[in-house]
């Protein structure tokens, strides 16, 4: 493997995907224009506050903190804790640099999808017009979930908002009948036809968050589903697309993009991420790290040595 942390455009055949420990505009300054299919980005929402994500194990102990199953008491203990600052002064500007590698590198059929949150996306949304335009703006999805806290001053915010565009409205890729459909809420009106195949997802999508107790759980605080990536790596790309993501967190979208026959290029300057995602591809051959050793966190097969990244 080389040296230089620049990518290989387009990827050997044998890379399935590269991952960075960088600054993402750095890394996205050095990629040929017009060179991704689809981007997904989860930025951070500046809620001015630390996210953190703690992991527990419970054992039994007659002076545990926990009561479980007929009365019986657990000890909980502390296994890991990943946390990082979710706060910038001045959030667009951070942004929109960013936006506009973003723009340069989609190819003439991508697509881009924006996730936020209610503090923010109404101006990322001002911002990504003025990138893209607004004819390039195709939606506003609405991803509903339900668990958390229940203020009693407001309405409970119990969903996230994904925007999507496009690089040019009459070449985007989406693909209708690759899309995985969901079941009719009164199939007895529809036949059993329709019944049996479901209908297409709207766009409000209803989807739990990753169960605690689910061996899609990672530990890192902002993990996203992976059914939320799965169903737009479906929708907007094709098999053998370049798929990226450049606040990369856990790797959910690499995930996906490994599930559907797509390649990856996942971005983060957080150690802690690198390390989650070390774990979450041990074993899976053809990944190429930069700027990151994954062998201490991988058990299934010693990573290949990473590259350095070029100054």
């Amino acid at each position: 493997m080389s040296s230089s942390a620049s990518c290989r455009f387009p990827l050997p055949a044998e890379v399935v995907g590269q991952i960075y420990l960088a600054d993402n505009l750095a890394v996205l300054r050095e990629l040929p224009d017009a060179s991704i299919d689809l981007i997904y980005i989860d930025p951070p929402f500046n809620t001015g506050k630390v996210q953190q994500r703690t992991q527990l194990r419970t054992v039994r102990s007659e002076e545990g903190d926990r009561v479980g199953f007929q009365g019986r008491r657990y000890q909980s203990i502390v296994i890991g804790s990943r946390r990082f600052q979710d706060t910038f002064d001045d959030y667009l500007a951070f942004l929109e640099p960013r936006l506009i590698e973003a723009h340069r590198l989609l190819a003439p059929h991508g697509s881009l999808y924006f996730h936020g949150d209610y503090r923010e996306v109404h101006y990322c949304k001002v911002l990504l017009d003025a990138i893209f335009g607004r004819d390039c703006f195709l939606n506003e999805i609405i991803w509903a979930y339900d668990y958390g806290g229940r203020p009693k001053d407001r309405w409970p915010a119990k969903h996230d908002n994904i925007l999507l565009y496009v690089k040019n409205p009459s070449q985007h890729v989406f693909n209708v009948e690759e899309i995985e459909r969901i079941p009719y809420m009164a199939p007895e009106l529809v036949g059993p036809d329709k019944a049996a195949r479901g209908k297409l997802p709207t766009d409000t999508w209803w989807h739990t968050i990753v169960p605690t107790t689910s061996k899609e759980k990672t530990g890192y605080p902002t993990q996203k589903p992976l059914g939320i990536l799965r169903r737009i790596v479906q929708a907007s790309s094709r098999p053998g697309a370049l798929v990226l993501d450049f606040f990369a967190g856990s790797g959910t979208t690499g995930r996906a993009a490994l599930e559907l026959g797509r390649r990856f290029l996942l971005i983060d300057n957080n150690p802690e991420a690198l390390e989650v995602m070390a774990r979450r591809f041990d074993g899976i051959r053809g990944i190429e790290w930069i700027g990151f050793d994954p062998s201490p966190f991988q058990k299934r097969q010693q990573a290949p040595k990473p590259k350095t990244l070029r100054k």
